[in-house]
């Protein structure tokens, strides 16, 4: 990429906006043009650019969850909570999943359970180490430009765009990895591309180390990180078997991928030891159910699916990066960097789309598991921006056959879903599962794809026909609608589904809390048949104490450390009967018969 990219490698222009001749009315600006050259030439300009630009991403995200101060998301946000309080040194809970999971993103968020003292601050603290953490995407997507041959202003506005999408933003409003996960592969990619361009052994060998270092904690951070490890231990030892580089650079780069691995499996060891509960076995289960024939239709209809999302939720330029990056594999006249980038973010994208195709149960009638938003989407910041880069310096002709692809590649994956699912698309849908289709189709009651796709590729078009009709002189009014266009799709998502979701989650995650007069400090026993949002919520809520599960109205012994079990009150059961079997010096204390819950307290 660099100064000789890929993209002008393949027969495209460098358009990078140059000096122009002076006409009259450049004459009369001369002065002011001058000026801004001069600021712009300093040297603490773009430093001091990308700071501010940063801060006001990280404004923005907080000023869309700062009244967030309890988990909605269950039961994945109530299981990183819990692990983060349990790293930083509370005692030891329930998890509320029932697997233990990968503990890369809570370690990030140890600081706000180290100062807070109660579950709502230390919630309002975890929104302020989101948005710190996501903003990263657009300093990170500046550098992404940079390398594709963008000046530093149309990158700092493609990254501008870029982390104001969607599909970045979206899930750092919810304690979930999908807030870190965009930014470490940015990271990832960044140094592959530095290990693999021309420049000094210790340069490389930096990188390289680099690349392995984040692949591994990829793999801590959540179990699509298994793939990113796969791929890069695929691409590091073929680079070392052909000698692309200096084969000590790709030696240091396997001991980064060893020791980032490594780090993955001992921070799991040391997490999986405070629970009771076994590990995550979504690695065989993906196993399993690939070499299902029974479920090869359906894996693969899921698997396109994923991508369909993707494409249309990055508004057709994720499907023109796509069809880019597959030429730049077989083009030989890109650079070797170029086209191993390349291949990994293909490689990269169907790899995650075919596991967790895979790993979604089998027998869930969820609508949006046929087209699952969630796992692919830390992708499409960098899909974006090489879609981007395409638009910008790509001549005419080539810009309309990568079009030309990616509506085919698009329309074509969302014919396979539709024939293949057919009426199980239309029973309702969680919105929170589709955010990005339904804002595209306007639609907020269901999964309408074909209005999805329609708009998505409409996005698309409108780009690249200002582009056509204005050439390079437009470039800038196209960055400043996508980022325009980004910040109203991401205003009004949090408006219909984000903030929606998470108000309706309100009772079972602190207004149980209140109206049952439980202390962060109680040591909880919930039934097996309390409602399933009580139960993920209480082990994070009851910040100082314990939470378990158990059958006691089944006979079960309580745990002896236990002063209060809440139970489900059914309607017709009288609160004094809700626990026949409750031992000596157990009392009945609150109960709501509307609600359905008893509390009984010990003592």
């Amino acid at each position: 990429m660099d100064q000789s990219t890929a993209v002008a490698a393949e027969g495209g222009t460098d358009t990078r906006p140059g000096p122009a001749p002076a006409g009259p009315a450049d004459r009369a600006v001369h002065p002011v043009v001058e000026r801004l050259r001069a600021l712009t030439a300093l040297r603490w300009f773009w430093p001091a650019a990308l700071l501010a630009g940063y801060a006001a991403q990280v404004a923005f995200r907080l000023s869309l969850s700062v009244e967030n101060y309890y988990p909605s998301v269950h039961a994945d946000e109530d299981s990183y909570l819990v692990i983060a309080r349990v790293l930083a040194g509370h005692p030891t809970t329930e998890m509320p999943v029932g697997v233990v999971i990968p503990g890369g993103y809570p370690l990030l968020l140890t600081p706000a359970l180290l100062i807070a003292n109660n579950a709502a601050s230390a919630y309002h603290m975890i929104m302020g180490i989101n948005g710190l953490l996501n903003a990263l995407v657009f300093p990170l997507v500046f550098l992404a430009a940079r390398r594709l041959g963008l000046g530093r202003g149309l990158a700092f506005a493609v990254g501008t765009a870029v982390a104001l999408v969607p599909p970045v933003i979206f899930y750092s409003q919810f304690v979930m990895s999908d807030t870190v996960f965009p930014v470490i592969l940015l990271c990832w990619l960044l140094a592959m591309h530095s290990w693999l361009s021309p420049g000094t052994l210790r340069r490389r060998a930096l990188y390289a180390a680099g690349t392995g270092l984040a692949a591994g904690y990829a793999m801590a951070t959540h179990d699509r990180g298994g793939v990113v490890v796969a791929v890069t231990a695929a691409v590091m030892l073929v680079v070392l078997a052909f000698g692309w580089v200096q084969r000590l650079a790709s030696l240091a780069g396997l001991g980064g991928l060893a020791v980032g691995v490594g780090f993955s499996k001992a921070l799991a060891i040391y997490v999986e030891g405070k629970f009771k509960e076994a590990p995550s076995t979504v690695g065989t289960q993906v196993i399993d159910n690939l070499t299902n024939s029974d479920l090869i239709g359906t894996t693969l209809t899921r698997f396109s699916g994923q991508l369909w999302y993707f494409m249309t939720s990055s508004w057709g330029f994720g499907a023109v990066a796509f069809v880019l990056c597959v030429v730049a594999v077989f083009g030989r006249r890109f650079e070797l960097a170029d086209r191993v980038v390349g291949f990994c973010m293909v490689a990269l994208l169907c790899g995650i789309a075919l596991a967790s195709a895979a790993g979604l149960p089998a027998s869930d009638n969820r609508v949006d598991n046929w087209v699952y938003a969630r796992y692919v989407a830390p992708l499409v910041p960098i899909f974006l921006t090489v879609g981007f880069a395409a638009l910008y310096r790509f001549t005419a002709g080539r810009l309309a056959r990568l079009a030309a692809g990616a509506a085919v590649l698009t329309l074509a994956l969302g014919q396979v879903v539709l024939g293949y699912a057919g009426s199980d698309l239309k029973r309702y849908v969680i919105p929170w599962g589709v955010p990005d289709a339904q804002f595209l189709a306007s639609q907020w009651d269901g999964l309408h794809m074909g209005r999805t796709t329609l708009a998505a590729l409409l996005v698309l078009g409108a780009c690249l026909l200002l582009r056509f009709a204005g050439g390079q002189r437009v470039v800038w009014a196209v960055t400043l609608c996508v980022a325009l266009f980004a910040t109203f799709a991401t205003l009004t998502i949090t408006d219909q589904i984000a903030q929606p979701h998470y108000k309706y989650r309100k009772w079972e995650a602190v207004g149980i809390v209140k109206d049952a007069g439980l202390k962060k400090t109680d040591n909880v026993i919930m039934d097996w048949d309390l409602d399933w949002s009580i139960r993920m919520s209480l082990p994070f809520e009851i910040y100082e104490g314990r939470v378990w599960t158990n059958n006691v109205k089944a006979g079960n012994e309580p745990q002896g450390s236990a002063n209060a079990v809440l139970l489900r009150l059914y309607k017709d059961v009288e609160p004094e009967e809700s626990w026949p079997s409750s031992p000596a010096g157990w009392q009945l204390a609150k109960y709501d018969q509307n609600k359905e819950w008893v509390l009984w307290r010990k003592g």
